[in-house]
């Protein structure tokens, strides 16, 4: 039971996650990407921090560390999307990201030695062929292996070290979040990642590479308070609760779905269409968690 209630949340947290895409491409009209990932991040932090503040005595040191270590890959994870979208196109950027479900096996067997199970290896590769296909134009299903394989650049590289971050950041969410109460590692990953977010956008404008903007308006606000405390206080906290009850390579298949939940949003909410091959994608998708589903229940090793 506790499976399926830890597995219903994560597919919660892609919900909330998916309409984020549509939310935050309105507010970047009105603010720079780092200088978002900050106030998000920051605006959440001081949320918690009054429901945490009496606590503060008692947070231990490898308590302190394991939250930090979870905000640093979250932080990277946000960080090197963000840089490499300068320099990539948003389809490669989407896909290469989406990889970080093939990177999150590998790196339980090395760190957790853990290997998947075999309907976990099959959900992974349904899930792969299915974002090709979200990837892909109406024309050809392998458009994507051409963009990727015309023009590789630095913005790709960045895109493929935010799938590894991500993949590293739920690994280790399954082992830290076993060993400590869960408020405490989500007001510390929270906080970590926000002032990652202010230190970052400080370089990234210092150097050029992303240049600040900032303009208030009730479209921001929204977007502040949505991903604030929808999508960052409320899935971290529940990601931090009951990810220990699922294998990270299982989350990584569960929050897969993300893309299609984004797709049917922007579709009610920004009139964006729906292609063929986008159907064929989420279908694959929905077939990739479906088969572990179903052919891992009699299987110990998750």
């Amino acid at each position: 039971m506790k499976k399926y209630t830890g597995e219903g949340a994560l597919l919660l947290n892609t919900i909330i996650w998916g309409a984020t895409f549509a939310i935050i491409k309105n507010a970047l009209q009105d603010v720079s990407p780092m200088v978002f990932i900050s106030l998000r991040f920051t605006f959440a932090a001081l949320i918690l921090l009054p429901f945490v503040l009496h606590s503060f005595k008692k947070y231990s040191k490898p308590l302190l560390l394991g939250g930090a270590l979870l905000g640093l890959f979250y932080f990277l994870g946000f960080a090197t999307q963000t840089i490499g979208l300068n320099y990539t196109s948003a389809t490669k950027s989407g896909f290469i990201t989406g990889t970080f479900v093939v990177f999150t096996p590998v790196f339980q067997l090395l760190i957790e030695k853990r290997a998947p199970t075999k309907a976990n290896i099959a959900g992974i590769v349904l899930v792969l062929f299915g974002l090709i296909f979200l990837s892909s134009k109406e024309t050809s299903f392998f458009n994507i292996f051409s963009e990727l394989g015309k023009d590789f650049n630095i913005g790709d590289f960045f895109t493929i070290l935010c799938a590894i971050f991500f993949s590293l950041y739920l690994v280790y969410m399954d082992i830290i979040s076993r060993k400590f109460d869960y408020m405490p590692l989500v007001f510390i990953q929270i906080a970590v990642t926000g002032i990652g977010g202010i230190i970052a956008a400080i370089i990234l404008s210092g150097t050029g590479i992303e240049t600040i903007r900032f303009s208030l308006n009730s479209n921001l606000i929204f977007a502040v308070l949505y991903t604030s405390i929808l999508a960052t206080i409320v899935t971290t906290i529940l990601q931090t609760k009951f990810q220990k009850v699922v294998s990270p390579t299982k989350a990584g298949i569960i929050f897969s779905f993300e893309p299609i939940f984004a797709a049917l949003i922007a579709f009610f909410a920004l009139s964006e269409k729906i292609s063929k091959f986008g159907l064929i994608g989420c279908t694959l998708i929905f077939s990739g968690l479906f088969v572990t589903e179903v052919f891992d229940k009699n299987n110990k090793s998750e």
